[in-house]
């Protein structure tokens, strides 16, 4: 069998975890930043779990993380 290619655009998004779950950073922090306040950008730097839903699709995408 040939090697697999990793997405790239989806290695840079999704980092795996120990318990082999990823995480992912949140949207709506780019731009268009002044009307959003403090707490809304403060709140969206933290990180979250990609929903079970999507697990076996992000997997799919890097099949050597």
């Amino acid at each position: 069998m040939p090697k697999l290619k990793t997405n790239r655009g989806a290695a840079k998004r999704f980092t795996k975890t120990a318990g082999g779950k990823f995480k992912r950073s949140q949207a709506y922090r780019n731009h268009i930043l002044t009307k959003k306040s403090t707490k809304r950008k403060r709140q969206l730097r933290e990180s979250l779990l990609v929903d079970s839903a999507d697990q076996a699709a992000v997997r799919r995408l890097l099949p050597y993380s």
